[in-house]
């Protein structure tokens, strides 16, 4: 095989490996939005947190907790504790993906930054921009995720 089409392949092989790494919500269809390696679901973070201490705090791998097949840190045990006795209170809605994506049909990941708590319910975006559209319009973006959301998933 000539240099040049072995260097045609790698440069191809990289930028397919490329998108689906940097992008595994949009092939991905699975309930819980996880990273491609190691499973862990809203990048890391503690979805206690978001409620206990309003703000995303990154969980750490000795106060995990396998739910829905997926890895999910804590900051502290506590916070374990209370995800593990009631898991739908604390778990994101639409499995951690950008809600605003969910109420436009597909998935797409997430910022742990740009949340909110709307109702009880922890509610993700892609980014702080999308946030802002999100925050345009909360009900009625919701009553789309919520229609939208066992389509998207399957």
């Amino acid at each position: 095989m000539k240099a040049s089409a072995v260097l045609r392949f790698a440069g191809l092989f990289v930028l397919v490996l490329s998108a689906l790494v940097a992008s595994p919500a949009a092939w991905s269809k699975d309930p819980i939005n996880t990273n491609l390696f190691g499973h862990t679901a809203i990048h890391g973070y503690d979805p206690v947190a978001y409620f206990t201490d309003g703000k995303p705090v990154e969980g750490k791998s000795e106060f995990a907790f396998e739910w829905m097949g997926a890895k999910w840190l804590f900051a502290t045990a506590a916070h374990r504790d209370a995800f593990k006795a009631a898991p739908e209170k604390y778990a994101p809605k639409y499995g951690g993906y950008c809600a605003y994506a969910v109420s436009q049909g597909h998935v797409a990941d997430i910022d742990p930054s740009a949340w909110s708590i709307v109702d009880g319910k922890l509610y993700l975006n892609y980014d702080k921009d999308i946030q802002k559209k999100w925050q345009a319009d909360v009900p009625g973006y919701i009553k789309k995720a919520d229609k939208n959301w066992p389509d998207v998933v399957k």
